[in-house]
Protein backbone atom coordinates (compact mmCIF):
# COMPACT_ATOMS: atom_id res chain seq x y z
CA UNK A 1 0.00 0.00 0.00
CA UNK A 2 0.88 3.72 -0.45
CA UNK A 3 3.09 5.01 2.41
CA UNK A 4 0.78 8.48 1.54
CA UNK A 5 -2.95 6.85 1.47
CA UNK A 6 -3.80 8.53 4.28
CA UNK A 7 -2.80 11.84 2.94
CA UNK A 8 -4.42 11.17 -0.19
CA UNK A 9 -7.72 10.65 1.37
CA UNK A 10 -7.35 13.62 3.56
CA UNK A 11 -6.92 16.13 0.94
CA UNK A 12 -9.46 18.62 0.20
CA UNK A 13 -9.29 18.39 -3.60
CA UNK A 14 -9.62 14.66 -4.95
CA UNK A 15 -10.49 13.26 -8.32
CA UNK A 16 -13.62 12.09 -9.01
CA UNK A 17 -14.73 10.09 -11.98
CA UNK A 18 -18.31 10.72 -12.94
CA UNK A 19 -18.39 7.76 -15.62
CA UNK A 20 -16.70 5.17 -17.63
CA UNK A 21 -17.78 3.33 -20.01
CA UNK A 22 -16.20 0.65 -22.81
CA UNK A 23 -18.34 -0.51 -26.32
CA UNK A 24 -17.21 -3.08 -28.75
CA UNK A 25 -16.71 -1.92 -32.50
CA UNK A 26 -15.89 -3.86 -35.28
CA UNK A 27 -12.45 -3.75 -34.47
CA UNK A 28 -11.85 -2.47 -31.28
CA UNK A 29 -13.91 -0.92 -28.30
CA UNK A 30 -14.78 2.73 -27.64
CA UNK A 31 -13.99 4.22 -24.28
CA UNK A 32 -15.84 6.92 -22.51
CA UNK A 33 -14.76 9.08 -19.37
CA UNK A 34 -16.10 11.59 -17.82
CA UNK A 35 -14.44 13.20 -14.83
CA UNK A 36 -13.79 16.33 -12.27
CA UNK A 37 -11.08 18.65 -13.20
CA UNK A 38 -8.96 20.17 -10.22
CA UNK A 39 -11.39 23.89 -10.56
CA UNK A 40 -13.90 21.24 -10.48
CA UNK A 41 -15.20 21.36 -13.84
CA UNK A 42 -16.41 18.13 -15.73
CA UNK A 43 -14.13 17.22 -18.35
CA UNK A 44 -14.81 13.97 -21.02
CA UNK A 45 -12.99 11.72 -23.58
CA UNK A 46 -14.03 9.29 -26.23
CA UNK A 47 -11.50 7.80 -27.92
CA UNK A 48 -11.04 3.74 -29.48
CA UNK A 49 -8.21 1.23 -29.13
CA UNK A 50 -7.76 -1.71 -31.56
CA UNK A 51 -8.32 -5.46 -30.59
CA UNK A 52 -5.02 -5.96 -31.21
CA UNK A 53 -3.72 -2.94 -29.22
CA UNK A 54 -5.65 -4.12 -26.36
CA UNK A 55 -5.94 -7.79 -26.37
CA UNK A 56 -2.47 -9.23 -28.39
CA UNK A 57 0.13 -6.60 -27.15
CA UNK A 58 1.88 -7.66 -23.47
CA UNK A 59 -0.59 -10.32 -22.95
CA UNK A 60 2.23 -12.44 -21.73
CA UNK A 61 3.10 -10.04 -19.24
CA UNK A 62 3.78 -11.76 -16.00
CA UNK A 63 5.24 -11.40 -12.22
CA UNK A 64 8.84 -12.74 -12.13
CA UNK A 65 9.60 -15.77 -10.91
CA UNK A 66 12.86 -16.63 -9.77
CA UNK A 67 13.00 -21.11 -10.44
CA UNK A 68 10.83 -20.34 -13.78
CA UNK A 69 13.43 -18.02 -14.86
CA UNK A 70 16.37 -19.65 -14.10
CA UNK A 71 14.83 -23.11 -15.80
CA UNK A 72 14.56 -21.00 -19.10
CA UNK A 73 18.57 -19.40 -18.37
CA UNK A 74 20.16 -23.04 -18.09
CA UNK A 75 17.86 -24.34 -21.03
CA UNK A 76 19.34 -21.81 -23.56
CA UNK A 77 22.99 -22.15 -21.56
CA UNK A 78 22.58 -25.77 -22.18
CA UNK A 79 21.42 -25.31 -25.87
CA UNK A 80 23.74 -23.19 -26.92
CA UNK A 81 26.62 -25.45 -25.40
CA UNK A 82 24.89 -28.32 -27.61
CA UNK A 83 25.36 -26.59 -30.89
CA UNK A 84 29.00 -25.36 -29.86
CA UNK A 85 30.75 -27.84 -27.57
CA UNK A 86 33.40 -26.60 -24.88
CA UNK A 87 36.60 -28.20 -26.50
CA UNK A 88 38.75 -30.35 -23.88
CA UNK A 89 35.93 -30.76 -21.24
CA UNK A 90 32.28 -32.16 -20.14
CA UNK A 91 29.65 -29.92 -19.30
CA UNK A 92 26.68 -31.88 -17.41
CA UNK A 93 23.28 -29.84 -16.45
CA UNK A 94 21.79 -31.03 -13.23
CA UNK A 95 18.44 -30.44 -11.57
CA UNK A 96 17.30 -31.54 -7.58
CA UNK A 97 13.57 -30.95 -7.57
CA UNK A 98 14.19 -26.70 -7.96
CA UNK A 99 17.83 -26.83 -8.19
CA UNK A 100 19.54 -26.30 -11.14
CA UNK A 101 23.31 -26.72 -11.32
CA UNK A 102 25.90 -27.08 -14.27
CA UNK A 103 29.42 -28.96 -13.83
CA UNK A 104 32.18 -28.98 -15.39
CA UNK A 105 34.32 -32.07 -15.88
CA UNK A 106 38.36 -32.48 -17.54
CA UNK A 107 41.57 -33.58 -16.93
CA UNK A 108 42.79 -30.18 -17.68
CA UNK A 109 42.28 -27.70 -14.94
CA UNK A 110 42.96 -24.18 -16.80
CA UNK A 111 40.53 -25.51 -19.72
CA UNK A 112 38.06 -26.76 -16.68
CA UNK A 113 38.29 -22.95 -15.06
CA UNK A 114 38.45 -21.35 -18.24
CA UNK A 115 35.11 -23.49 -18.84
CA UNK A 116 33.30 -22.04 -15.62
CA UNK A 117 34.42 -18.19 -16.75
CA UNK A 118 32.57 -19.17 -20.37
CA UNK A 119 29.83 -20.62 -19.00
CA UNK A 120 29.24 -17.29 -16.53
CA UNK A 121 29.87 -15.00 -19.81
CA UNK A 122 26.65 -17.42 -21.42
CA UNK A 123 24.61 -17.56 -18.30
CA UNK A 124 24.95 -13.44 -17.93
CA UNK A 125 23.82 -13.12 -21.68
CA UNK A 126 21.27 -15.42 -21.21
CA UNK A 127 19.98 -13.80 -18.32
CA UNK A 128 19.93 -10.35 -19.98
CA UNK A 129 17.86 -11.96 -22.79
CA UNK A 130 15.51 -13.55 -20.45
CA UNK A 131 14.80 -9.86 -18.83
CA UNK A 132 14.48 -8.14 -22.73
CA UNK A 133 12.11 -10.67 -23.61
CA UNK A 134 10.19 -10.55 -20.51
CA UNK A 135 10.00 -6.97 -19.52
CA UNK A 136 11.98 -7.41 -16.71
CA UNK A 137 14.87 -5.80 -15.09
CA UNK A 138 17.09 -5.74 -12.12
CA UNK A 139 16.37 -2.68 -9.50
CA UNK A 140 17.95 -1.55 -6.79
CA UNK A 141 16.42 0.62 -4.04
CA UNK A 142 17.72 4.01 -2.78
CA UNK A 143 18.47 1.85 0.45
CA UNK A 144 20.90 -0.69 -1.71
CA UNK A 145 18.15 -3.53 -1.75
CA UNK A 146 18.11 -5.29 -4.60
CA UNK A 147 15.00 -7.20 -6.78
CA UNK A 148 13.50 -7.66 -10.32
CA UNK A 149 11.00 -5.33 -11.74
CA UNK A 150 9.26 -4.67 -14.59
CA UNK A 151 10.99 -2.38 -17.28
CA UNK A 152 8.67 0.23 -17.08
CA UNK A 153 10.33 2.35 -19.44
CA UNK A 154 10.66 -0.02 -22.19
CA UNK A 155 6.89 -1.08 -21.14
CA UNK A 156 6.19 2.50 -21.53
CA UNK A 157 7.37 2.89 -24.91
CA UNK A 158 5.53 -0.02 -26.21
CA UNK A 159 2.52 1.16 -26.04
CA UNK A 160 3.00 4.98 -27.18
CA UNK A 161 1.63 4.38 -30.67
CA UNK A 162 -1.02 2.46 -29.24
CA UNK A 163 -2.06 5.54 -27.86
CA UNK A 164 -2.07 7.87 -30.66
CA UNK A 165 -5.67 7.37 -30.94
CA UNK A 166 -6.14 9.40 -27.78
CA UNK A 167 -4.55 12.72 -29.05
CA UNK A 168 -6.88 14.34 -30.89
CA UNK A 169 -9.54 14.19 -28.10
CA UNK A 170 -6.18 15.69 -26.04
CA UNK A 171 -5.35 18.32 -28.07
CA UNK A 172 -9.06 19.39 -28.25
CA UNK A 173 -8.61 20.67 -24.70
CA UNK A 174 -5.38 21.40 -24.08
CA UNK A 175 -2.74 23.06 -26.71
CA UNK A 176 0.53 21.35 -27.16
CA UNK A 177 2.08 24.41 -27.37
CA UNK A 178 1.38 24.74 -23.92
CA UNK A 179 3.56 21.93 -22.19
CA UNK A 180 1.84 22.45 -18.48
CA UNK A 181 -1.40 22.85 -19.81
CA UNK A 182 -1.42 19.41 -21.37
CA UNK A 183 0.37 17.40 -18.39
CA UNK A 184 -1.88 18.74 -16.46
CA UNK A 185 -5.23 17.25 -18.96
CA UNK A 186 -3.20 14.08 -18.76
CA UNK A 187 -2.83 14.40 -14.90
CA UNK A 188 -6.11 15.34 -14.36
CA UNK A 189 -7.45 12.33 -16.22
CA UNK A 190 -4.84 9.49 -15.27
CA UNK A 191 -5.63 10.93 -11.29
CA UNK A 192 -9.10 10.67 -11.40
CA UNK A 193 -9.25 6.30 -12.65
CA UNK A 194 -9.54 4.84 -9.92
CA UNK A 195 -6.50 3.54 -7.49
CA UNK A 196 -5.41 -0.08 -7.04
CA UNK A 197 -2.98 -0.75 -4.69
CA UNK A 198 1.03 -1.30 -5.30
CA UNK A 199 2.45 -4.73 -4.24
CA UNK A 200 5.78 -4.00 -2.85
CA UNK A 201 8.01 -3.35 -5.59
CA UNK A 202 11.21 -5.31 -4.20
CA UNK A 203 9.09 -8.32 -3.40
CA UNK A 204 6.24 -9.05 -6.45
CA UNK A 205 8.53 -8.40 -8.92
CA UNK A 206 5.63 -7.17 -11.13
CA UNK A 207 2.60 -8.42 -9.76
CA UNK A 208 -0.19 -6.53 -9.58
CA UNK A 209 1.41 -4.09 -12.38
CA UNK A 210 -0.78 -3.19 -15.51
CA UNK A 211 0.37 -1.81 -18.86
CA UNK A 212 -0.93 1.09 -19.93
CA UNK A 213 -3.98 -0.17 -21.72
CA UNK A 214 -4.76 -2.35 -19.57
CA UNK A 215 -5.29 0.51 -16.81
CA UNK A 216 -7.84 1.59 -19.45
CA UNK A 217 -9.17 -1.48 -20.02
CA UNK A 218 -9.65 -2.06 -16.38
CA UNK A 219 -10.34 1.14 -15.30
CA UNK A 220 -7.81 0.95 -12.06
CA UNK A 221 -4.07 0.84 -11.31
CA UNK A 222 -1.71 1.37 -9.27
CA UNK A 223 1.00 4.07 -8.59
CA UNK A 224 3.49 2.16 -10.92
CA UNK A 225 1.37 1.15 -13.50
CA UNK A 226 -0.56 5.01 -13.71
CA UNK A 227 2.77 6.33 -13.56
CA UNK A 228 3.63 4.41 -17.16
CA UNK A 229 0.47 5.10 -18.54
CA UNK A 230 0.88 9.05 -17.86
CA UNK A 231 4.65 8.36 -19.52
CA UNK A 232 3.31 6.85 -22.19
CA UNK A 233 0.35 9.39 -23.01
CA UNK A 234 2.53 12.22 -22.86
CA UNK A 235 5.42 10.55 -25.04
CA UNK A 236 2.59 9.71 -27.66
CA UNK A 237 1.52 13.93 -27.07
CA UNK A 238 5.04 15.16 -27.16
CA UNK A 239 7.89 12.44 -28.85
CA UNK A 240 10.94 14.78 -27.96
CA UNK A 241 10.22 15.55 -24.37
CA UNK A 242 12.49 14.40 -22.12
CA UNK A 243 11.31 12.35 -18.59
CA UNK A 244 11.94 10.13 -15.72
CA UNK A 245 10.45 7.79 -13.64
CA UNK A 246 11.06 8.36 -9.85
CA UNK A 247 10.52 5.45 -7.99
CA UNK A 248 10.55 5.98 -3.93
CA UNK A 249 9.22 3.40 -1.45
CA UNK A 250 5.94 1.53 -2.32
CA UNK A 251 5.57 4.35 -4.69
CA UNK A 252 6.34 5.85 -7.69
CA UNK A 253 5.97 9.53 -10.15
CA UNK A 254 7.28 11.11 -13.28
CA UNK A 255 9.90 14.01 -14.23
CA UNK A 256 9.53 16.07 -16.68
CA UNK A 257 12.42 18.38 -18.05
CA UNK A 258 10.94 21.68 -17.93
CA UNK A 259 11.53 25.16 -15.58
CA UNK A 260 10.07 24.74 -12.51
CA UNK A 261 8.39 27.94 -11.17
CA UNK A 262 8.58 29.28 -7.27
CA UNK A 263 7.49 26.43 -5.22
CA UNK A 264 7.06 23.85 -6.93
CA UNK A 265 9.36 21.21 -6.50
CA UNK A 266 11.99 19.54 -8.97
CA UNK A 267 15.03 16.97 -8.65
CA UNK A 268 18.61 17.67 -11.32
CA UNK A 269 19.71 14.26 -12.38
CA UNK A 270 22.69 13.72 -15.18
CA UNK A 271 22.60 17.42 -15.43
CA UNK A 272 18.96 17.48 -16.06
CA UNK A 273 16.23 19.12 -14.11
CA UNK A 274 12.75 17.59 -13.88
CA UNK A 275 9.64 19.03 -12.81
CA UNK A 276 7.87 16.02 -10.59
CA UNK A 277 4.38 15.58 -11.10
CA UNK A 278 1.97 12.58 -9.12
CA UNK A 279 -0.31 10.52 -11.43
CA UNK A 280 -1.61 8.44 -8.64
CA UNK A 281 -4.26 10.32 -7.34
CA UNK A 282 -7.08 10.70 -5.76
CA UNK A 283 -5.25 14.29 -4.67
CA UNK A 284 -5.60 16.24 -7.78
CA UNK A 285 -2.22 17.76 -7.98
CA UNK A 286 -0.59 19.55 -11.09
CA UNK A 287 2.76 19.62 -12.73
CA UNK A 288 5.60 20.55 -9.95
CA UNK A 289 3.19 19.59 -6.65
CA UNK A 290 3.91 16.39 -4.65
CA UNK A 291 2.04 15.03 -2.00
CA UNK A 292 3.70 15.57 1.36
CA UNK A 293 5.47 12.14 1.93
CA UNK A 294 6.51 12.53 -1.81
CA UNK A 295 7.77 15.50 -1.10
CA UNK A 296 9.63 14.51 1.88
CA UNK A 297 11.12 11.31 0.27
CA UNK A 298 12.98 13.88 -2.62
CA UNK A 299 14.31 16.39 0.15
CA UNK A 300 15.84 12.92 1.76
CA UNK A 301 17.22 11.59 -1.13
CA UNK A 302 15.45 8.67 -0.49
CA UNK A 303 14.90 8.23 -4.55
CA UNK A 304 16.10 6.15 -7.36
CA UNK A 305 15.25 7.94 -10.73
CA UNK A 306 15.52 6.26 -14.18
CA UNK A 307 15.36 8.52 -17.52
CA UNK A 308 12.32 8.06 -20.57
CA UNK A 309 14.53 10.23 -22.78
CA UNK A 310 13.42 10.73 -26.94
CA UNK A 311 16.38 8.63 -28.01
CA UNK A 312 14.61 5.65 -27.33
CA UNK A 313 13.27 4.16 -30.50
CA UNK A 314 9.41 3.96 -30.63
CA UNK A 315 8.04 0.84 -30.86
CA UNK A 316 5.33 0.81 -34.01
CA UNK A 317 2.43 -1.95 -33.26
CA UNK A 318 2.21 -2.64 -36.47
CA UNK A 319 6.22 -4.07 -36.72
CA UNK A 320 6.62 -5.15 -32.73
CA UNK A 321 4.71 -8.43 -32.36
CA UNK A 322 7.35 -9.58 -30.06
CA UNK A 323 4.70 -7.74 -27.39
CA UNK A 324 1.14 -8.29 -26.62
CA UNK A 325 -1.59 -7.22 -24.16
Amino acid sequence: MCVFTLALICAPVKGKQISFNKKATDTGYQFSYQWLDINNNTQAMNFTLSNKALFQRFRELKPYQANFARKAIIRKIKKTVQQQPIPGVQVQFKQVNNDFTIEVLGTDSDKVNQAYQQLAQLEQQARQDYFNENYYQAFTNHDQQTGIKVDHVRIANGNVMDLKPLKPTILEKASIQNVREVTNFVLGFVQSIPYATLENRLTSSGAGFNPPLKVLWENQGDCDSKMTLTAALLRSLMPRIEMAFVFIDQHAFIGIAIPANAGETSVEYQGINYLLAEPTGPMLLPLGKLAPESELAINQGRYVIETYHAAITVLSPENDDSSSN
